[in-house]
């Protein structure tokens, strides 16, 4: 279902400087102990980012999982970019989550970044519920303006594909907004933002049950710490 996003999201980090990383074999591809599914990793070296990277799942008719998470440098105080798309072939039901994942809720902030998202999101009706999680604090670490679509195969085929190139096209000028003016938050806080986004992610990203599932409780803890969120093992001071 995700093919031509994901061949998408590679060409604009191709034009934008990228270079793939090698990942671990262990992580690079995985296939389930009853060879039902598929799971394969990139990671990216992209000038002015600290990490890119990119999840793509594949479980037949049953689960189609396409995830990137783009982490600026902490010189730069740009919002992490998130990607996370699910399609149920069986139940013909798509759940698509993009947003600009800001570091600070703070209206200077947001009337820097966020101007290209509020715009696609007033664009997209279907794209344009508010988010409502048992699971996470929408009002940490996901914008106002995050665009969640609970949908069938409509907006998986027609509506989905539209958005998600906007969506890109807004994050890259965000690229140059942030070349344009000075930060916003300081190097060092950035830093401390980052490691407490994969602390909080680590703890409450429900991908790891569906990992655990598919490829055993040890391997999903190995993969959710060393290749998702590889900060979250960092120490922070408890005082940030």
């Amino acid at each position: 279902m995700f093919d031509d996003l994901l061949s998408e999201l590679t060409k604009n980090i191709l034009e934008h400087g990228g270079k793939q990383l090698l990942v671990p074999d262990e992580f690079c591809e995985r296939v389930s102990r009853k060879g039902n599914c598929k799971l394969n990793s990139w990671l990216w070296d992209v000038p002015e980012f600290r990490r890119w990277r990119v999840t793509r799942l594949d479980a037949g008719d049953r689960l189609q999982v396409l995830n990137s998470v783009a982490y600026p440098h902490d010189q730069n105080d740009m919002p992490i970019m998130g990607i996370d798309l699910l399609w149920f072939e069986k139940k013909q039901k798509l759940v698509a989550i993009l947003d600009f994942q800001p570091l600070v809720q703070d209206e200077e902030y947001f009337d820097r970044y966020f101007d290209g998202l509020k715009s696609l999101k007033q664009c997209f009706n279907e794209f344009n519920p508010d988010i409502k999680s048992n699971i996470y604090d929408v009002s940490k670490y996901f914008s106002p303006w995050a665009l969640f679509c609970k949908g069938g195969n409509f907006e998986a085929e027609h509506i989905l594909p539209k958005v998600f190139s906007t969506f890109l096209k807004y994050y890259w000028v965000n690229l140059d907004l942030y070349k344009a003016n000075e930060n916003h938050i300081k190097s060092q806080e950035i830093n401390l933002l980052h490691i407490d986004y994969d602390k909080y992610s680590a703890e409450r990203d429900p991908a790891h049950g569906l990992f655990s599932g598919f490829f055993g409780k040890e391997w999903a803890e190995k993969y959710m710490k060393e290749f998702l969120f590889p900060l979250s093992i960092e120490k922070i001071n408890p005082s940030f």
